[in-house]
């Protein structure tokens, strides 16, 4: 039965009919060492127990949360169309009682934190809300979003066994310097507005329409760390990550249903182990580290069904590095993104298939002048498309977008190996910087 009606408060406390509690799951495994996701809190009027998962929710609440909980339902209703539209931001499909218990969730039932909360989350997303929350990814990033999750993959593959959708990020393999030849943090977090609102509310808002009785409007997140290591965290990676991170607390807050860290290197893990303290246990519950492949991919089975899951991370879904490919520009059958580091110069090869066309482009922050040309790699005599000037000129300022440029003047027609050459005018021994090459492989011309 869907969620259309508005929830007295006897339901609120006690359930409502033909509605069932959104949070049943598989409970955390024993192997992972996750105690405190099993943990149970205990009711200040009742003294029973309530599972963590079920702590204000619809259908669980105390008598002294109904009684915010009403509180925030009448202000709801007086405030303005912009309080309403930070309040049922993924719509009011949700339903009312599901919405309105996420936010109080989030400041713990505290109704003048809750609100102030909102109005904050209002005005945190008014610019965004001006231009629509950036429905085309390509303007808000400034690059096509193919490259962008080449050097972070971020990705939602299928849906959770409790409905929510699923989402794998791998941080393990984050490229910092990637990331800066072909965006800004004001270009990241466009980006994430994109993907918050045009992208995963309507994930949403479908597997609703879908399956009336979801009304869990959460995500199950994976944050995969194989390949971390102690020199991926630097400054500018935590600043990638925290601009990703930073609007969701605020503005789409109780969001997070369950996350598993897998892959974690050893120096992680210890770090953890202090980290989980400072957390409150309803939160740190939510939370496992599971290092161990075998158990993280049981762990996953337990939570998603194999059709849904990933092959790469256990399951008998669609590989998550043939799920990126989808996000390539239409038409392309193939894409190779590379970073080059240029001293006096450097080069990518790219082989281009028979029948394909190879467009290439390249994104930079380095002020050098350089020229950029394409060569058979076989023949390098033979020039494939001529050498063009590349050069930044938006200075240091790191809020300034990066310089990009298609330096094919007409795709180059396959079969051939390619290489992409970057030389600086500079001298022998200058150093140039970091360059970007982004090469298409297009069906046709």
């Amino acid at each position: 039965m869907t969620d259309n009606g508005i929830w007295t408060a006897d339901e609120l406390m006690h359930g409502k009919d033909g509605v069932s509690s959104p949070t049943k799951e598989a409970p955390a495994s024993p192997t992972n060492g996750s105690k405190l996701s099993l943990r149970k809190l205990k009711s200040s009027k009742s003294g029973k127990s309530v599972d963590p998962m079920d702590w204000g929710m619809p259908g669980h609440l105390t008598e002294e949360e109904v009684a915010v909980f009403m509180k925030f339902r009448e202000e709801v209703s007086k405030r303005d169309e912009e309080f309403k539209a930070t309040v049922y931001s993924f719509g009011t499909l949700e339903g009312e009682a599901y919405c309105l218990t996420r936010w109080l969730r989030a400041r713990k039932f505290k109704y003048d934190d809750v609100i102030a909360m909102i109005e904050e989350a209002t005005q945190v997303r008014a610019d965004a809300k001006k231009h629509d929350f950036y429905p085309d990814p390509v303007q808000a990033l400034g690059c096509e979003p193919s490259v962008f999750q080449a050097q972070y993959p971020q990705l939602y593959h299928g849906y959770a066994k409790n409905g929510c959708p699923l989402f794998i990020s791998k941080p393990g393999v984050l490229n910092c310097d990637g990331m800066e030849c072909i965006t800004t943090l004001d270009g990241i977090l466009k980006f994430h507005w994109h993907i918050m609102m045009h992208d995963y509310k309507m994930r949403l808002q479908k597997h609703k329409e879908a399956h009336p009785d979801f009304n869990n409007f959460q995500c199950v997140t994976v944050i995969d760390l194989e390949h971390l290591s102690t020199s991926q965290l630097s400054q500018r990676a935590l600043s990638i990550v925290k601009t990703q991170t930073a609007i969701d607390s605020v503005c789409f807050p109780e969001t997070m249903n369950r996350t598993l860290v897998i892959n974690a290197p050893r120096f992680f893990s210890m770090t953890w182990g202090i980290i989980k303290g400072w957390i409150d246990p309803r939160t740190a519950g939510k939370i496992e580290l599971i290092s161990s492949r075998k158990s993280w991919e049981a762990r996953l089975r337990e939570l998603v069904d194999e059709d849904q899951l990933p092959s790469d991370y256990g399951g008998k879904s669609t590989a998550t590095t043939e799920t990126l490919k989808k996000d390539a520009p239409k038409g392309v059958l193939s894409q190779h993104h590379e970073l080059v580091h240029v001293r006096s110069s450097g080069h990518v090869t790219v082989d281009v298939p028979a029948g394909g066309h190879m467009e290439v482009k390249v994104f930079s922050r380095s002020a050098a002048d350089v020229t950029i040309s394409v060569v058979d790699e076989n023949d390098k005599t033979k020039e494939l498309s001529p050498a063009v000037p590349f050069q930044h000129t938006g200075g240091a300022d790191e809020t300034v977008p990066p310089t990009s440029l298609v330096v094919t003047k007409t795709r180059i027609a396959g079969p051939c190996k390619a290489r992409v050459k970057i030389e600086s005018k500079g001298g022998r021994f200058s150093t140039a910087g970091n360059y970007m090459v982004a090469c298409n492989v297009y069906g046709e011309q």
